[in-house]
């Protein structure tokens, strides 16, 4: 029997919702009928029918003035997805401390002060709400050149867990493990298709996730189905990374 998940008159707030993994969770929760706003640093053309706000998620003052905008024109703040984030390859034995923290500071620090200002408005409605991190299959192994995101992505799910435990029962707070997944800066990011291919040979589902398919996990995670689903960190990575050893001939 097929399942649709509809959330219609819900409205989902997508930090760095405007391309990438984020456009993908976007376009997923305008399918299912939803009210998208989306934010980032800089304008961007929004996906059609959704909204784009410019907004830096590590200013608490930027932060309070989305939201207190999304509550002005549509009533309520049904789902929060922490999406923005990410960080160039750098060695960590001479990345600076300003690098550092500024990595800590996107990564973990704004998905924290996020979830603050939204959880604020989802404790006074009497549907609650829904909180997604998005976090990484790097936050479960060794990450040399990003070792200061893949820290902070252990430490938001630890978050994660902490914050479901305190926002509960109002407030679910889920996490999503993203591995590979194409975006339009994948082959310029891996070094062109054959290297693509040659990666997505290494993964048990035999290719990269599409962004849709992170926000499809996102949709579902926000939605009635998910209803006693909190603290959890859902693996979106096709099956994992095999090890080394088993590609060594």
């Amino acid at each position: 029997m097929a399942l649709s998940i509809d959330l219609t008159g819900r409205v989902v707030l997508v930090t760095g919702g405007s391309r990438g993994i984020g456009r993908g969770i976007t376009e997923a929760f305008s399918l299912a009928g939803a009210t998208v706003v989306t934010c980032a640093r800089s304008e961007a053309e929004p996906f059609p029918g959704t909204t784009h706000v410019t907004c830096d998620v590590r200013d608490p003052d930027s932060v309070q003035a989305l939201v207190d905008g999304i509550v002005a024109n549509h009533g309520r703040l049904d789902v929060l997805v922490n999406n923005a984030g990410g960080a160039p390859a750098a060695d960590a034995a001479t990345a600076s401390p300003r690098f550092h923290d500024k990595i800590i500071a996107l990564n973990l620090n704004s998905p924290l002060l996020v979830a603050q200002i939204a959880n604020q408005v989802m404790q006074a409605q009497d549907s609650g709400g829904s909180i997604v991190n998005i976090s990484s299959i790097s936050a479960h192994r060794p990450a040399p050149t990003i070792a200061a995101y893949a820290a902070a992505k252990a430490g938001l799910e630890s978050l994660t867990k902490s914050l479901a435990m305190e926002w509960g029962p109002r407030v679910r707070v889920n996490a999503i493990e993203v591995g590979l997944c194409r975006t339009e800066q994948t082959d310029d990011h891996y070094g062109g298709d054959e290297k693509v291919a040659r990666i997505e040979q290494t993964i048990p589902l035999g290719r990269m996730a599409r962004p849709e398919e992170v926000g499809n996990v996102a949709v579902f995670l926000s939605s009635d189905l998910a209803s006693y689903v909190s603290g959890a960190s859902v693996g979106c990575h096709g099956g994992g990374e095999p090890p080394v050893f088993l590609h060594i001939q």
